[in-house]
């Protein structure tokens, strides 16, 4: 296959069995298509025994009190796990939640957690603001960083290793499964943020112990609901975040679970869409005199992508692009401001296409694919994708004239 029907097949996938999850049972009586909104706090019971019973179940999906969870929320929570692949999964209140929900509950006073040096801004922020106020070590490891050099950073207290793939500013893709060896060998677990491949990487046949997403972007993917997930595979670990869930008050709303299971319906025809006119327009972008080079993993010029061509059956509709060392940043502002298809913001994995510069706003300990020139990333939305080159065309004209 090549990659260019790659990076679509794994999303049209997905598309039945996203039809199909979590729906209610047709009954005799007739059943609507979707599952009702269901919002409460309080959960009543016909006897304190039932109560008591019931309240012993928070490991599992049922109604004990609003703050632990909704009936809309629990069957979100059986479609993410079905689809990740795993056994358990606990939805939060956002995407950064769901990465430090299991910071928090895994780790401890004198544990060391190594982290990617291309996670998500606000999980480094997290690590080296609260985590080392608590007492934990933080170290990171380059992301394209091989076999000896990951365990040479490895520690008699390492308990965690966090790693995101690709990374959403940088776009690395990592040996996942070299990495859960190295950490398993260690006695550590392997977080892995799989916002960017949820739906087309499988973590836990790739050694992942806790699968992160974040909701707000695909599985959402119209750009109005703030949601997370957590995922395991293992009982153990799952008593351990559920707890750890349960005593933050970390639950999600269920106006923004159902949205969100509204949302998964379409994601693999969205995204097959959306990841055919990403690559496209990468490709286009490829051929610019403008452009020293484009960070898309389904391209060969992309660091790792031997394994997004490995490990991944699809692509996603992100990617990044880094301009001539010629132009400067003021020079890049201008093109972006130019945009007319383009939306400026944060966040991504919706409807709609955005443009957000990365130059400035990445912290990096180690060498970065975007410090030698102007860099900005894109998220290709459903738009018409001629319509979208027509605009960055004249975008790069507007660039080139300053």
């Amino acid at each position: 296959m090549t990659d260019e029907n790659k990076v679509s097949a794994g999303w049209l996938k997905l598309a039945s069995s996203l039809s199909h999850v979590a729906r209610p049972q047709a009954t005799e009586a007739g059943t609507y298509v979707n599952l009702p909104l269901e919002r409460g706090s309080t959960v009543v019971f016909p006897s304190l025994d039932a109560m008591q019973q019931t309240g012993r179940k928070r490991y599992e999906h049922v109604s004990i009190y609003g703050a632990m969870g909704s009936p809309t929320q629990h069957e979100l929570e059986k479609a993410i796990a079905t689809i990740e692949g795993g056994t358990d999964t606990q939805v939060v209140c956002s995407g950064l939640a769901a990465c430090t929900t299991p910071l928090l509950a895994f780790l401890k006073a004198g544990d060391h957690c190594l982290l990617a040096d291309n996670v998500y801004g606000p999980t480094r922020r997290f690590a080296e603001n609260m985590l080392k106020r608590f007492g934990v070590e933080i170290s990171y490891f380059p992301p394209c960083a091989d076999t000896a050099t990951i365990t040479a950073l490895m520690r008699p207290n390492t308990r965690v290793v966090f790693t995101e793939s690709p990374g959403s500013h940088t776009f690395e893709v990592q040996d996942v499964a070299m990495l859960a060896e190295i950490a398993h060998a260690h006695g550590a677990l392997l977080f892995f943020d799989n916002t960017w491949g949820f739906g087309i990487f499988a973590p836990f046949k790739h050694g992942v112990d806790v699968s992160i997403q974040a909701l707000t972007k695909y599985p959402a993917g119209h750009s109005d609901v703030i949601a997370g997930a957590v995922t395991v595979a293992d009982t153990r670990l799952w008593h351990t975040l559920r707890d750890a869930a349960i005593q933050m008050g970390q639950v999600a709303g269920p106006d923004e679970c159902w949205l969100t299971l509204r949302g998964l319906r379409t994601m693999g025809v969205r995204l097959a869409q959306q990841a055919k006119s990403a690559l496209h327009i990468a490709k286009w972008l490829q051929t610019r005199p403008e452009v020293a080079r484009v960070l898309h993993p389904a391209l060969p010029e992309c660091p790792g992508h031997t394994y997004w061509k490995r490990d991944f059956t699809g692509a996603g509709s992100l990617f990044g692009v880094v301009l001539k060392a010629d132009y400067t940043v003021q020079d890049m502002q201008r093109m972006i401001d130019a945009l007319k298809m383009y939306g400026i913001g944060a966040s991504w994995g919706g409807y709609e296409s955005l443009i957000l510069p990365t130059t400035g706003g990445i912290t990096r300990s180690s060498e970065s694919p975007v410090q030698n020139g102007p860099a900005f990333r894109l998220q290709i939305g459903l738009e018409n994708p001629d319509d979208l080159i027509a605009d960055l065309e004249q975008g790069l004209q507007v660039l080139k004239s300053a």
